[in-house]
């Protein structure tokens, strides 16, 4: 399928993802990976930060709100909570999760799923793999389009957690001279 893999391995690509376990037999496929120069411990909270908005393309994604970039301190997710929020708007819900290793949502009639893979020196491999049944005809175009906004999103998580946590922003006022 054109536009099924990025940045990821055959063995990535072998490895079991949450997902499956919501759709058997899908006609779409497709899989996502970003080297993180950070620990999973690091990267988690921003991933779970997918509750507030999409972080991929925020003109297209988001209604032109931007992404948060500071953490803002989230309780931990749980089954049932939302899965994404985009433009203001609620959407999908979260399936499966075992913090601080994978996340599993579904949008839209897709199940997605998010892997930290420790890796060697500190770094973390980041893998999503999305499962559908957009139809055969459909298929290739959901895989392109799929490729360009997931590629954007886990390199704004990438570019996040490398950075390190940024606490939520304060307004200081100048106090005048004494």
């Amino acid at each position: 399928m054109i536009g099924d893999r990025w940045g990821v391995t055959d063995s990535e690509t072998a490895l079991p993802y949450a997902c499956d376990e919501f759709m058997s037999s899908p006609t779409l496929q497709v899989w996502r990976g970003v080297t993180v120069q950070a620990p999973p411990e690091a990267l988690w909270p921003w991933l779970t930060q997918v509750r507030l908005a999409p972080y991929s393309y925020d003109w297209i994604d988001n209604a032109g709100r931007r992404s948060p970039r500071e953490l803002l301190g989230l309780p931990e997710p749980v089954v049932g909570d939302r899965y994404t929020t985009s433009g203001r708007r609620e959407m999908g819900r979260i399936v499966s999760i075992d913090h601080g290793r994978q996340f599993t949502g579904t949008i839209l009639g897709a199940f997605m799923s998010y892997l930290l893979v420790p890796d060697e020196h500190e770094t973390t491999r980041l893998l999503l793999k999305v499962v559908m049944n957009p139809g055969r005809l459909l298929a290739p175009a959901v895989s392109v389009g799929d490729l360009v906004m997931a590629r954007r999103q886990l390199l704004n998580f990438k570019a996040l957690a490398e950075q390190g946590p940024r606490p939520p922003a304060t307004t200081t006022t100048k106090q005048p001279p004494s």
